[in-house]
């Protein structure tokens, strides 16, 4: 047998594969200070939006929203340059056509920019404004304080009489009551830059000699502004800002007599409040009197709401002189102090009722029927990708409707459908061309039914 080659039949190892690193994508996250309002926070901002509104319309006060982005010294300009937040919480920054811009961090600013922007003072007065949108102050986080949050404000243009100041007042006292805050008032008057500026000496006077005790800011703010030092929320600052004169003490006959008729007014409907002479506010253009809304039991630490009058704002920003007050807060601190003192929030009422579909053939009914219920006027809800009849039930019991509709391929090949009592589990055919008219009739006599208990 002739010699044959023996070959080899190990197999030889396949090349090894070179190790292919994998990129560890990083999801994204929120840029810090700002939040997302979560489907489950909707209660509370609808609640509030409603009381919002409702008060707005109660004492006839209109909507105007200015844009988010101005022109960074109107804020300069406005709310005072040597302010906390023109110092230190302004988002600001320089465009591409190297415009100076910035995020408005409060409203009141933009809301007077527009007021002389579209000669509203050719307008009849008072005018009254509202607004509630997001603003913007880069300050560190914490409960209650977003560099992005949600302010509401309410302003009236045009008059100088003390009314207005109480009205402001009223409003605001009413606000927090159909929210079931508990609150207290806290007035005073930081008088007109007359009577102020004798004022501002005695501050002046009296911090020199206290100086070693005051924090670094509060030494800048002695020579810039001493007003603000009473503002100051340092214990030590805190502590000699209260033996500090008092610039009631100090007022002007007008400014005086403008004080005395704005308590009188709120002692005329009984609204109770707090006389406190050590309060200012931390922006320029506030006259006469200032105000801040406590919560009850809270020492200041939680203010939910501030405000007061600006007599000169509209003529230090170039517009035709106009008497002004309002008042600001912030929403989410009126959320975190609803949850913290369990207040309850209204719920969303349920749906009208349920529309439950078996088999393609009557999900495309359903659709339409769905489109011809909703445009009745008839609040109905469904789960059209859900084939069983069982869940799609549970889902109408979660919901809490009153009557369930169930279409299937009898009903189609019939031209019914089914109406479901979902409190009893009743259920009666009905002719499918009359479900319409027949359903209302049903929802209407529920209403009626419950609203005779």
């Amino acid at each position: 047998m002739p010699n044959q080659s023996i070959k080899n039949t190990t197999k030889s190892a396949a090349p090894t594969e070179p190790t292919v690193k994998v990129k560890k994508i990083t999801p994204p996250q929120l840029v810090r200070g700002m939040h997302d309002l979560l489907p489950a926070e909707w209660p509370w901002w609808n609640f509030i939006s409603s009381v919002i509104k409702e008060q707005a319309e109660a004492y006839r006060f209109e909507r105007l929203e200015t844009p988010i982005l101005e022109k960074l010294n109107l804020f300069t300009r406005a709310i005072g340059g040597s302010t906390d937040i023109v110092e230190k919480e302004m988002f600001a920054f320089v465009d591409k056509n190297e415009d100076h811009l910035a995020l408005r961090p409060e409203y009141t600013a933009g809301l007077a920019r527009a007021y002389i922007e579209h000669g509203m003072m050719a307008l009849h007065k008072p005018i009254k404004l509202f607004c509630f949108g997001p603003v913007f102050r880069h300050e560190r986080p914490q409960a209650g304080r977003f560099r992005e949050f949600r302010q509401y404000d309410f302003e009236i243009y045009g008059e100088a009489g003390a009314a207005a100041d109480a009205q402001i007042i009223l409003l605001a006292s009413s606000f927090f009551s159909k929210l079931h805050l508990p609150i207290t008032i806290q007035i005073n008057s930081v008088g007109c830059p007359t009577c102020r500026a004798a004022f501002r000496q005695k501050l002046v006077d009296y911090f020199r000699s206290k100086r070693s005790h005051l924090c670094e800011d509060c030494k800048r703010r002695l020579v810039k502004n001493p007003l603000r030092i009473l503002d100051c929320k340092v214990e030590e600052c805190h502590a000699q800002a209260l033996r500090a004169p008092q610039i009631v003490d100090s007022l002007c006959l007008e400014c005086s007599t403008h004080f005395t008729k704005l308590l009188e007014y709120l002692d005329e409907v009984d609204l109770a409040y707090q006389l406190n002479p050590y309060l200012v506010r931390g922006l320029d253009y506030y006259t006469r009197t200032v105000f801040e809304i406590w919560a009850e039991g809270d020492d200041g630490k939680n203010t939910l709401a501030a405000g007061g009058r600006y007599d000169n704002l509209i003529t230090d920003l170039g517009g035709v002189a106009t008497p002004a007050i309002g008042f600001a807060g912030g929403a989410e601190r009126l959320i975190l102090e609803l949850k913290a003192r369990a207040i309850p929030v209204p719920e969303i009422p349920p749906p009208d009722l349920f529309l439950a579909c078996l088999g393609e053939p009557a999900r495309k009914k359903a659709f339409r029927l769905f489109e011809e219920l909703r445009n009745q006027g008839v609040k109905v809800a469904e789960s059209f990708t859900k084939d069983g009849l069982k869940g799609q039930l549970e889902i109408a019991n979660k919901l809490k409707v009153k009557f369930a509709l169930v279409l299937g391929q009898k009903e189609m090949m019939d031209g019914t459908i089914i109406v479901r009592d979902m409190e009893n589990g009743i259920q009666e055919i009905v002719d499918l061309k009359k479900v319409v008219t027949e359903i209302k009739k049903r929802i209407e006599a529920s209403v009626t039914d419950t609203s005779l208990l």
